[in-house]
């Protein structure tokens, strides 16, 4: 049966979009060109691969079966293509990384400006979500996460800082009227602000003091998801709504201005700085050779 792969990529984006205009404003294409396209790849195969409604698109069952072996093929020819990057003088093409948004936020700002000014032809395109993903079926070459969310088979390689920690602070204001927690267990006396990662849970908070660890879940006024919306979080703390627990590097310019006061500072736990990781079974595409061999040579501080 002849396919073509313009039909299969128009198919992967619209499934993980949830919708053709969606999927149209990531690709720059159409919705009715990609709504045409999985048209012709449906009547090619002979079965229904989108269920449509006039509100959302979801995959049939052919269709996420479809869309679980798709990804990492897709993948695979994009690399095999790819092995003509080999042969040109300076590597080109598209280097697409998932990441937490600590990692967008944190790590990557000390990185990608040297990146980029040395491969002028790489186009870096950033995914931040905190969730653990395929990157292969998320159509992302590589990812960063923390040691203890990376897949076995994966290839992972150190970035950014090797030593991280979280901090929570308070404005003077807040502390003046409610007092400073001398324990982690006192914040559950406390106003504290929070965050919500994509799959419901909340953000843990975990201190440490010389081999002692606490998990606390304390309560407060202000919940928000993981993403942008961490800086409300933030500002809310800045303006005295309550206590935040954020990576140290985070909360480090407002405690530089003394917008915010460091708090339980002898009990900020500290772990090991994130990876960048890539599926070891494939052949690794020319950018993301590039930006591995770039992180290598240009290792950040301790």
């Amino acid at each position: 049966m002849d396919l073509d792969l313009s039909e299969l990529n128009a198919f992967l984006a619209v499934a993980r979009a949830g919708g053709f205009r969606e999927a149209a404003r990531s690709t720059g294409a159409s919705a009715s060109g990609l709504s045409e396209a999985v048209r012709r790849l449906e009547a090619r195969l002979g079965v229904r691969l989108l269920n449509r409604t006039t509100r959302s698109v979801a995959p049939t069952e052919a269709g996420t079966r479809l869309i679980e072996r798709l990804g990492p093929a897709l993948g695979e020819v994009a690399a095999a293509l790819d092995v003509v990057n080999g042969f040109r003088d300076r590597p080109a093409g598209t280097l697409k990384l998932n990441v937490p948004v600590s990692a967008a936020r944190l790590v990557l700002p000390e990185i990608l400006p040297g990146f980029l000014d040395l491969y002028p032809e790489i186009e870096v395109e950033i995914v931040a979500e905190d969730d653990l993903v395929d990157v292969l079926a998320a159509g992302c070459d590589a990812g960063i996460r923390y040691e203890e969310r990376l897949e076995q088979d994966m290839i992972a390689v150190p970035i950014g800082p090797r030593v991280q920690s979280f901090a929570a602070g308070a404005s003077r204001g807040y502390l003046e009227r409610h007092g400073a927690p001398a324990h982690p267990r006192d914040l559950l006396q406390h106003r504290c602000l929070r965050a919500r990662f994509e799959n419901g849970r909340l953000v843990p908070w975990e201190f440490e003091k010389q081999g002692e660890i606490v998990l606390v879940e304390p309560n407060g006024p202000l919940i928000v998801g993981v993403g942008t919306a961490i800086d409300l979080i933030l500002d809310a703390a800045e303006a005295g709504a309550g206590i935040v627990n954020l990576f140290e590097a985070w909360l480090r310019p407002s405690f530089a201005r003394g917008a915010l006061v460091p708090v339980l500072e002898e009990w900020w736990e500290r772990f090991p700085g994130p990876f960048l990781y890539y599926p070891g079974r494939r052949l690794v595409p020319a950018p993301l050779r590039a930006f591995i061999d770039y992180v290598k040579a240009h290792p950040a501080q301790a």
